[in-house]
């Protein structure tokens, strides 16, 4: 038996690195073992800001990707938690009825829904707004180079 809560707090914590769905899918998931690839690129990006700078091109191109990554777990989280219990025990707990306790939603699921949309949506603009800014400086510079 699947619990909806157990999902939406892999989701949210562990989403980055596959853990909801390891445990949704087991270990032969492979989105599940792909998963921590753009995480890993895009700590590998926040490496390189710290070490060169913000101004370093690879920097600002990679670190959205564990932004994006840790964001849409948050939406995966968020949608686990307002899946209505019927639907949560007919696609992951098929030999279960319709309105079996693991589909149901309680305040720890409610708590997971809340901090995610909390969390992901301020990690979002925050690497939309990152990458944009620093791609919009890096055309001016260009520009600047160009007129000189």
């Amino acid at each position: 038996m699947k619990n909806k809560t157990i999902a939406a707090w892999l989701a949210f914590l562990g989403g980055p690195l596959g853990l909801h769905r390891f445990y949704l899918h087991g270990l032969r998931d492979l989105m599940g073992w792909l998963l921590p690839l753009p995480t890993v690129l895009g700590l590998y990006g926040i490496e390189r800001a710290r070490q060169f700078g913000l101004d370093d091109q690879w920097s600002w191109v990679l670190i959205p990707f564990v932004g994006f990554t840790i964001a849409g777990c948050a939406l995966t989280a968020i949608v686990f938690g307002l899946m209505t219990p019927e639907k949560w025990n007919a696609k992951f707990n098929a030999a279960a009825a319709e309105d079996a306790a693991p589909g149901h939603t309680n305040w720890f699921t409610i708590g997971a829904i809340v901090l995610s949309l909390l969390i992901g949506t301020s990690v979002l603009m925050a690497s939309i707004v990152f990458s944009f800014q620093h791609y919009f400086e890096y055309q001016i510079a260009e520009a600047h180079k160009i007129s000189q």
